[in-house]
């Protein structure tokens, strides 16, 4: 007969899912009620309230999409794109790439703004872009890179989406919570995160925001949005009234309080605080990893504090290393994705895992295990520098 699963016991710093709060897991495990609950409902208007203040925004339509992050893009691009239209995808990692299928498989023309892995958009190519195509109708860019650890400057470039009369479409998986996001300040007219990451809640659902000009756009369309399923004209009856609520779908209950619960979470730290803490455990892990002989393939002004791109030296066995890591010290880490699979190692410090235990756990263990490797590290001297960043 089957057993139960019980998962092991591990510590998350990799790319996400990253670990969740026991406040937020306590949350999940409460009683189900019905979706339409009124009880539910209040929760509902309470968490809509809640994701504004994440966000920064008094946008209304502002909702978790009961899925991933993956389909938190998808109702971007499916709601906003119409057969014919042109936007301007700014690429510099692999989600950038993710953007591009979502333009075309909505019947949308892509033109694409390429830098290289590890490198934030460049302005002055959006620019230039944006003058050779004055029909561009949105331009679409990942704020956080998650492949690559790279922030790129949101505000600039949504500054320049205005500019030239076009929708400024944000990827904010990584970001929030994580470094400073301000959806109105910035003029960001569409955006989708996810709740796994800084967050610190479970995977599963995608927090999206739709500035009016985007909700607009979306209301006015000239064809039905291809997906039924993240159509928000349909979503709005159940999210977005204060009449009557009408049956969309089945949301998924007790995630959407373990949701509730990680944004009260978020209050209760303050959102600058939550941003600082990241920076600081940022910079303290990074003090170690210099320290181990390890660098960085981001330049230091474009680092995720939230997502670490770590390098290494090439005799290193990078996925024996993790596979050690997971094994004698239940500690994940992340491999390298896209053009930089086999490169680097993805370590985050995201929400309720960026903490000064993990830093110095993550940097003791890692230099363990290149010592091992043949790696010659002071694991004494390398914990020495994070502690000094505490001080």
């Amino acid at each position: 007969m089957t057993s139960s699963f019980h998962p092991p016991i591990r510590t998350l710093m990799g790319p996400g899912p990253s670990d969740v709060n026991p406040r937020i897991l306590e949350a999940l495990s409460r009683p189900t009620i019905g979706h339409l609950d009124p009880a539910f409902i209040s929760m509902m208007d309470e968490l809509k309230t809640l994701l504004q203040f994440a966000f920064r925004t008094t946008n209304q339509l502002t909702i978790p999409v009961s899925a991933p992050g993956s389909a938190g893009m998808e109702c971007v691009f499916a709601n906003l794109v119409e057969p014919g239209e042109k936007l301007i995808v700014c690429q510099n990692g692999v989600f950038g790439g993710r953007m591009k299928e979502n333009v075309e498989r909505c019947g949308g023309t892509a033109v694409m703004v390429t830098d290289d892995f590890g490198a934030p958009v460049d302005p002055k190519k959006l620019e230039e872009a944006l003058k050779r195509h004055p029909d561009a109708m949105a331009v679409a860019f990942v704020h956080s890179e998650t492949s690559t650890g790279v922030r790129s400057d949101a505000e600039v470039l949504c500054t320049l989406a205005r500019e030239y009369d076009c929708l400024a479409i944000v990827d904010a998986v990584t970001t929030l919570a994580g470094i400073p996001l301000e959806v109105d300040a910035w003029g960001i007219d569409a955006i989708y995160s996810g709740t796994q990451k800084c967050l610190s809640c479970i995977p599963g659902l995608s927090p999206v925001s739709f500035s009016p000009r985007a909700a607009a756009k979306i209301t006015n369309r000239k064809n039905r949005v291809q997906s039924w399923f993240l159509d928000t004209n349909l979503i709005m009856g159940y999210w977005c009234t204060d009449a009557k609520r009408s049956y969309h779908h089945t949301a998924p209950v007790n995630s959407l309080y373990a949701l509730h619960e990680s944004l009260v979470i978020l209050e209760e730290e303050g959102l600058e605080n939550s941003w600082k803490r990241h920076q600081l455990n940022h910079l303290a892990l990074a003090a170690g990893l210099e320290s181990l002989g390890l660098g960085f393939a981001v330049e230091e002004g474009s680092r995720l504090p939230q997502l670490n791109a770590v390098s290494f030296p090439q005799q290193i066995d990078e996925a024996a290393v993790r596979r050690a890591l997971l094994a004698e010290y239940g500690l994940e880490i992340g491999a390298g994705l896209g053009a930089l699979a086999g490169k680097v190692w993805r370590i985050g410090l995201m929400g309720y895992a960026s903490n000064r235990k993990n830093v110095n756990l993550c940097v003791s263990a890692l230099g363990n295990v290149l010592n091992a490797q043949g790696h010659r590290c002071d694991v004494s001297q390398a914990i020495a520098e994070v502690e000094r960043v505490y001080v």
